[in-house]
């Protein structure tokens, strides 16, 4: 009532405009007040979706896209069906790299049974004992390396040296 009195609308007119600090004196009957059935044929819709939503592509899709982009020869063909499809030229390199990539694994031997767990003692103790094997191996080297410069040096200043037993070892 006091607002009717301050503005010197009528109620009706003042009470479309809830929500708002205070009323503005606009009609309810605004597009924004408009329920989504009765809109005007050209209007679009007001009203946002909340989140928008990412579009997923199938491998069928991705298999005839790249078909149709292989078979595009002439200029502005390529074009035309990015833009048909609503896509990003990045969208084929991605997709190409994806079939390309599945190819090779589709060709590669698939190992049978259970995968190790990679967090497994046994897999940490087996690194572990390649790590040793492998220093043992570069520390081996090093002695022949060493007992061959040994002979060498007693075969010139003439010191005959005893035979060994582990040379006769494989």
């Amino acid at each position: 009532m006091e607002t009717e009195r301050m503005i010197g609308l009528p109620e009706a007119v003042v009470g479309g405009t809830e929500g708002g600090p205070g009323p503005t004196g606009v009609p309810p009957t605004t597009a924004a007040a408009e329920p989504a059935g009765e809109r005007a044929p050209g209007r679009p819709d007001p009203a946002v979706p909340e989140k928008a939503s990412r579009r997923r592509f199938g491998a069928e899709y991705k298999a005839r896209i790249l078909r149709e982009a292989d078979q595009a020869t002439a200029p502005g063909q390529l074009g035309a069906l990015l833009r048909r499809e609503g896509l990003y030229s990045s969208h084929l390199a991605a997709w190409r790299k994806q079939r390309d990539a599945a190819s090779l694994a589709a060709l590669a031997p698939k190992r049978r049974g259970r995968k190790a767990d990679p967090h497994s003692p046994l897999v940490e103790e087996n690194k572990r004992l390649q790590r040793e094997n492998a220093k043992l191996l570069r520390k081996l080297r090093r002695t022949e390396v060493i007992l061959d410069v040994q002979k060498k040096l007693s075969e010139i200043l003439g010191i005959e040296l005893p035979p060994n037993d582990y040379e006769s070892e494989p």
